[in-house]
């Protein structure tokens, strides 16, 4: 070991008691980095759960690295005391030069304090909208939703936000509070059609498809009621009634999954075709031209003739 501290001085100019130091910290930091591979190793082999592994893994990270540094501050700390008049001078421009960095700092630590989402979630914040794949000192990750891709389905693409972007865009959370999002579908039938019938149909088709996420939504609520003034009176699927320049729009709202959405869609639209097909009082409407005679398709009562 003296062979390799002379080595050392000849080549860094370092003196012993310096290199010394700094052979402990290289290998402190090996160890520690051997160490993590290992224990990461031992628990992968007893689990498959990938969110599990996530989470084990970004904890040991996060405690080896303050044990790390502390271990290491403390063999350096003589030369840390000699430092500081040096660091004090230099603090304020580093402060300017690293002001994005500083930021994305101040943004983990709000984001592990408040915890606005947590990894899993699916949000939207600005205009970039995803779920949440990882989160680091420096920035979070998201693989995207939306874009091109229609009902928030996944457009593959991988995004690394700035953590500092928690203090200036809008932050939306699509499973804070009760896991579950209110969904809306129009169906637009001509005003000739038989709008009553349509409408029942509708209500019908939403209740066997979406009736059963109210009962869970409604425990959901409570739970999110102790942290969030989140309340709603009535949480079971409704049709709206709306007069529209082609006919009567049919709109149903119902509460489900957010990740779920386009599959409520497909399985509610399906139904509905299939029904409306069935039924020859009942046709959507779209934008057409047609010539209307007052006189022979209009009400008597309000003929031009009684006037």
């Amino acid at each position: 070991m003296e062979h390799l501290y002379q080595w050392i001085e000849q080549v860094l100019g370092m003196s012993p008691a310096l290199s010394a130091k700094l052979i402990k910290s290289i290998l402190l930091i090996l160890g520690f980095i051997l160490l993590n591979k290992i224990i990461n190793r031992i628990v992968f082999s007893k689990t498959e759960d990938v969110y599990y592994r996530y989470r084990w893994r970004k904890t040991q990270d996060y405690i080896t690295f303050f044990i790390g540094f502390l271990i290491i501050i403390s063999i350096w700390i003589e030369e840390f005391k000699s430092l500081l008049t040096f660091f004090g001078l230099l603090s304020a421009g580093v402060a300017i030069a690293l002001k994005d960095p500083l930021s994305d700092l101040a943004g983990w630590f709000f984001i592990l304090w408040r915890k606005p989402f947590n990894v899993g979630d699916r949000i939207q914040i600005g205009v970039y909208s995803g779920d949440v794949i990882d989160i680091r000192i420096f920035q979070f990750t998201i693989i995207e939703i939306g874009n091109w891709v229609d009902a928030d389905q996944s457009t593959g693409r991988i995004l690394h936000i700035p953590n500092s972007k928690v203090f200036v865009e809008v932050l939306a959370n699509y499973n804070a509070g009760f896991n579950y999002i209110w969904n809306e579908i129009g169906v637009l039938v001509t005003f000739e059609s038989n709008w009553q019938k349509a409408k029942e149909i509708l209500i019908s088709i939403i209740n066997e498809k979406a009736e059963h996420i109210s009962a869970s939504a409604g425990k959901k609520i409570k739970d999110a009621s102790k942290k969030y003034m989140i309340f709603y009176k009535n949480l079971t699927p409704i049709v709206y009634t709306t007069v529209k320049d082609s006919g009567v729009m049919l709109t149903m709202r119902f509460l489900c999954d957010p990740r779920q959405r386009r599959s409520y869609e497909q399985k509610i639209w399906e139904e509905v075709l299939r029904t409306f097909a069935e039924n020859n009082d009942i046709d959507f409407a779209y934008p057409t031209q047609r010539f209307y005679s007052n006189n022979i398709e209009g009400k008597p009562g309000a003929s031009p003739n009684n006037i």
